[in-house]
């Protein structure tokens, strides 16, 4: 494809992803399985530009408005073909005489600029990303409503937050202990596969690729299942679990299964692992990467609710239940910046909401003397500390419960210099302060009586 049918491909998609309620990623996959002759390297300049665009979504509509207004056409509707154009004149500082020829109306190129589009674009020619007039919510790319929520939580801190949550994020990977002895081995298979990884920081489990694309599924070492796909932040969450070989534990909200993997390598198979999920179809995609993994000790069940009978039934149970609930996902917008602008004060307001539930239904599972660990990938106390200040409320009480310090549980479980300070009741990560995605874990230990 020529540079003019890329652009016209991106801004059909960009269409296709504002146009449905699905996920940016799963609006792309269905776009190129239904456009089969597009070539590798095609999709992914197409891709790059969409994610960019996605990525700069509040700064280019910003400037659109701005130009449109400068230009007189203040009505002027902010298309996916408008911000296209704002992001070759903005970021790629293209001149608006290669515009023109890019947007030329021949065969699979866009067409040509509107008098409105030309006005616009004479007056974006040049600009740089951000201005000094633009608010901060425009500026690191986070919906109005959300921004005095952020600057409550991280205070001085915020800009910086808030500027680490803007690029791509780096790809990491777990090294799979039921295949690979040890990092070391997991980083000379890699390495034969021409891929230098690196060690993480925090999780003694961790690997991070270098920066760029690496096409991992044709590495011996990903089809051996010596390594899988997983965020440094997200490996944590399984140690902290700290499931046991011999142990029964059970993944409560396990989805495709990236933390039950974890929770069956830490038991070594030995065992009774439980992945548990309301959703049929995100379980059944967990088989093939627990068959690759050679985890043999995880039975699948499907829920109606958190409060299915299956719930009552095995009351007092397990060792170990991880909630890895629903959530906003703030912490993985660097991953899914579509995300920032699907999220509404309501959506939380029933996250929470479903939270609670969750965690009262989950509890009941756990033996006297077992561990609820509580799980988010969000930034936002009201997902996090505040619903285990809640919890507490409830059951603290009645059944014994009480929040462990993470130190203490870090300790014993990960084995590396814990992140928190020995006083933290629980695990709050963020990409400015430890590279990895936001995280949230709290660990919940039930009373013996």
């Amino acid at each position: 494809m020529h540079d003019a049918a890329r652009l016209q491909a991106a801004i059909d998609l960009l269409g296709e992803i504002e146009s449905v309620s699905r996920p940016a990623d799963g609006t792309a996959s269905a776009f190129f399985r239904s456009r089969r002759f597009i070539g590798s390297k095609d999709r992914r300049a197409i891709a790059d530009r969409v994610w960019g665009v996605l990525r700069r979504w509040a700064r280019l509509t910003w400037w659109c408005h701005w130009a449109a207004q400068g230009a007189g056409r203040e009505g002027m509707s902010v298309t996916p073909r408008l911000r296209v154009i704002a992001d070759l004149l903005i970021t790629d500082h293209l001149k608006v005489d290669p515009l023109d020829r890019l947007f030329s109306g021949q065969t699979h190129a866009p067409d040509r600029l509107s008098a409105a589009e030309a006005a616009v674009a004479d007056l974006l020619q040049g600009r740089s990303a951000t201005h000094p007039d633009m608010p901060p919510a425009v500026r690191f790319e986070v919906p109005d409503w959300i921004y005095p929520r952020f600057e409550a939580l991280f205070g001085a801190d915020t800009d910086s937050e808030l500027a680490a949550m803007l690029p791509e994020a780096p790809v990491d990977l777990r090294v799979n202990t039921l295949k690979a002895q040890d990092r070391d081995a997991a980083l000379a298979a890699l390495a034969a596969d021409g891929v230098e990884a690196s060690a993480t920081d925090l999780s003694p489990l961790g690997l991070r690729l270098p920066a760029g694309r690496v096409n991992l599924p044709t590495t011996q070492a990903f089809k051996d299942g010596l390594v899988e796909v997983q965020d440094e932040g997200s490996q944590l969450i399984a140690l902290l679990t700290d499931a046991r070989p011999g142990m029964a534990v059970v993944d409560f909200c396990a989805g495709a299964g990236g933390k039950t993997l974890g929770l069956a390598a830490g038991m070594g198979n030995k065992g009774r692992l439980i992945a548990c999920d309301v959703s049929e179809g995100r379980l059944d995609r967990s088989a093939a990467r627990l068959k690759r993994a050679g985890a043999h000790n995880v039975t699948r069940r499907v829920l109606s609710s958190e409060s299915d009978k299956w719930v009552k039934r095995h009351a007092k149970g397990f060792d170990r239940v991880l909630v890895d609930a629903p959530c906003t996902g703030t912490g993985t917008w660097r991953r899914n910046p579509d995300a920032r602008w699907r999220l509404s004060p309501e959506q939380l307001d029933d996250l929470t909401r479903r939270q609670a539930s969750i965690l009262d239904s989950a509890r009941r599972l756990v033996k006297p003397g077992g561990r609820l660990v509580y799980a988010t990938c969000s930034l936002l106390p009201e997902e996090n500390a505040d619903q285990v200040e809640a919890f507490l409320e409830r059951w603290e009480d009645a059944e014994g419960w009480r929040v462990l310090p993470v130190c203490e549980v870090w300790e014993a479980a990960v084995g590396t210099n814990c992140p928190m300070n020995n006083y933290a009741t629980a695990l709050r990560l963020t990409p400015a302060r430890h590279g990895t995605d936001g995280f949230f874990t709290a660990v919940l230990e039930r009373g013996e009586g």
